[in-house]
């Protein structure tokens, strides 16, 4: 501080630092309340002897471990199993029967523990459900979802696995019935486990999780500003079901939603949303439009000039104008050519119009720019053509009257496809080069690990899933890379099928190779081990291969003196030529006496090794 005066420098660095960490992790801070995140990102600056924040940021930039460092002394997981048992007992003997009856014996119940941690509350929830409903019921109605943004307690969560500290607050019986020792810890039961998905998900930027009957999320609230928990109350209202219940923290409450949800419990932070959509706190009135007399001109047409005017003053592209009564006013000629509107839709509900809800849901940013009385910016949003994928900032801005109300809604489109590509085409080759360099240290490790990461991957396609369809189920771009994926798989399969087949002919070439020579073939390596043995080999001496094979070829008796061989086969090895026949007096299977020729070539493909085939001559007397 400088004379009594903040310092603004160091707010606007701690700024940039929240901007770094939302574009290089996808964490965004923003939302936070600024004095415990700046306390906390202090903290973690002076325990890596850092000053100042652009200091701390260029440590970021060099060493990636110390995100990890710093996202564990920002996300606090303070959690346990049933904690705060009064509310939960509130909440198992008062708001769980009532949420039952309002449901059909059939029907999914539908879960959302926000905020989860490590996931002691997303299992506090299961066993809830099993105890009311009998486990059987609860294996085949309840999902529960449990989400956080720290992928290192969703890590944990997904284990399951708790020590018997972290087990006390839970009965005996209770612990006996959903918890099985592993080790030193205790695993959550396996069946009841699969009800229960985690996921990474961002109260703050994610679409929320729909049609849910109860929505969890306690002491997450308080670490926010009061700008974002309005947006993240706005999200959950749009979670519930009419009658769904909203279970909060002590240290959280909705003191200016009463239009939207009903108290059950204020001590106990239970709130139950209410049937329809929340009124607006304020109603818009018309136009006023003064002439030169003092009168004052109610008329729709002098209005909608008016309107028309401060449109195509404010419209750079494409952009169209709505009232108050949901009705379109203008639509300029950019947004007519671009959308394939007409001049005959002015007039017309704007919700009758494909724009209202392609490429974004238009209609809730308009309600909420209303209520706001603030401009809001939509970036990106992805539209559909024929020829490819056009992507455009939206811009909704409420336009007010002479006497400060709002009147009409302007929404303006800027195309950006061409940067949008750039930029997605730059992110993802380095992203695949991040990738390739992940898989090749991470090899070892992903074999160890296919389970869970299996698991793990489900998990989280089943919350994208529930995600997707709470966006008006935008799920064709999805479709293609899962389809992707597949033929990707299908070939690499193919390509394994063909290799293995290549491999199975070879070796049995090989094998018949061997076994269609009539003379006896001894493969020897460097160490003078049999390493192959064929069936020529077997007729002359009457050994099977299983008896020889891997033994010295010095230490068998089999009727042929070995130790004769010695010189030729050293001489072999050491020049690395084919030595001459060498005929050898030895006594056959059948216990005849016969001369055997013995020729010796070096093994080019076992370092060392030699090849010795053997053939069979008559000793000079014998039959």
């Amino acid at each position: 501080m400088v004379d009594g005066q903040p310092d603004v420098e160091t707010d606007e660095e701690l700024e940039e630092l929240l901007r770094f960490l939302r574009d290089a992790r996808g964490f965004d801070f923003t939302g936070y309340k600024r004095s415990s995140l700046g306390r906390r990102i202090r903290k973690r600056m002076a325990d890596a002897q850092v000053a100042s924040y652009t200091d701390y940021r260029d440590r970021l930039e060099t060493n990636a471990d110390e995100f990890d460092a710093l996202f564990n002394t920002i996300l606090i997981n303070v959690t346990s199993i049933f904690r705060d048992p009064d509310a939960w007992t509130f909440l198992q003997r008062e708001v769980l029967p009532e949420l039952l009856a309002q449901s059909g014996t059939e029907d999914e119940i539908r879960v959302w523990s926000a905020g989860c941690s490590s996931g002691e509350e997303a299992y506090s929830l299961a066993m809830m459900f099993a105890e009311a409903l009998g486990l059987d019921e609860a294996l085949e109605r309840v999902k529960i979802y449990g989400t956080d943004i720290d992928d290192e307690a969703l890590r944990d969560a997904r284990t399951s696995l708790y020590s018997a500290k972290n087990l006390e607050p839970l009965a005996p019986e209770l612990r006996d019935k959903y918890f099985e020792q592993n080790g030193a810890r205790f695993g959550f039961r396996s069946d009841l486990r699969r009800k229960v998905i985690f996921g990474r998900h961002d109260i703050t930027r994610d679409a929320p999780i729909s049609r849910l009957d109860l929505l969890v999320c306690r002491n997450t609230l308080m670490y926010f500003n009061v700008e974002a928990q309005t947006q993240i109350i706005d999200r959950f209202h749009f979670a519930l079901r009419e009658g769904g219940f909203l279970f909060l923290g002590k240290a959280e409450m909705l003191l200016n939603d009463a239009d939207r949800f009903e108290v059950l419990s204020m001590r106990q932070r239970v709130f139950r949303r209410r049937p329809g959509e929340a009124a607006a706190p304020y109603q818009p009135v018309p136009v006023k439009i003064r002439t030169g007399l003092g009168g004052e001109l109610h008329s729709s047409a002098a209005r909608h000039r008016q309107l028309r005017d401060l449109i195509l003053d404010a419209a750079p592209g494409a952009g169209l104008a709505v009232d108050t009564d949901g009705l379109v006013l203008l639509i300029n000629n950019h947004a007519r050519v671009e959308f394939g509107l007409t001049t005959n839709d002015i007039g017309r509900p704007f919700q009758d119009l494909e724009i209202s809800y392609r490429p974004v849901e238009l209609r809730s940013l308009i309600e909420q720019v209303n209520h706001e009385r603030r401009t809001l910016r939509v970036n990106g949003a992805e539209r559909r053509v024929a020829d490819g994928v056009q992507y455009f900032d939206i811009i909704i801005q409420p336009l007010t009257g002479t006497d400060g109300m709002v009147t009409a809604t302007n929404i303006i489109f800027t195309d950006v496809t061409v940067a949008t590509q750039l930029k997605s085409e730059v992110k993802r080759v380095r992203e695949d080069l991040e990738t390739a360099y992940e898989e090749l240290q991470s090899t070892n490790e992903e074999l160890e690990t296919t389970n869970e990461e299996l698991q793990s991957s489900i998990e989280e396609l089943e919350t994208t899933n529930e995600e997707l369809q709470s966006t008006n189920e935008e799920l064709e771009t999805t479709n293609e890379e899962l389809q992707s994926g597949n033929e990707e798989l299908e070939t690499m399969n193919e390509e394994m099928r063909v290799r293995t087949e290549e491999l199975d002919e070879a070796r049995t070439f090989l094998e018949a190779v061997l076994t269609s020579i009539a003379a006896g073939v001894v493969v020897l390596d460097q160490k003078m081990k049999v390493k192959s043995w064929n069936r020529g080999a077997v007729d002359l001496w009457g050994l099977r291969p299983d008896e020889v094979l891997d033994q010295s070829f010095y230490g068998l008796d089999f009727g042929l003196p070995t130790e004769k061989l010695r010189e030729t086969i050293q001489l072999c090895v050491d020049t690395g030529r084919r030595g001459e026949p060498l005929p050898v007096p030895a006594i056959n299977r059948l216990g005849r006496t016969i001369v055997c020729t013995v020729q010796c070539s070096p093994f080019d493909g076992h370092n060392g090794g030699v090849v010795l085939l053997m053939e069979e001559g008559r000793a000079n007397g014998s039959e």
